[in-house]
């Protein structure tokens, strides 16, 4: 007989081992931040501009 797999199974635990660095409602990323598409076309656009000349 296996004695191991006798009693009640151990629950699991569905908690992660670690925290992500930009999981959401931290410092870095809060829950209510939008993206800034403004800012974000700025930085497209002076990409290509540097890309293209």
């Amino acid at each position: 007989m296996d004695y191991g797999k006798t009693g009640n199974p151990k629950k699991g635990s569905n908690t992660p081992r670690h925290a992500e660095h930009n999981a959401k409602g931290t410092a870095k990323n809060p829950y209510d931040r939008k993206a800034d598409k403004a800012a974000l076309l700025e930085r497209m656009k002076a990409a290509a501009k540097k890309k293209e000349g």
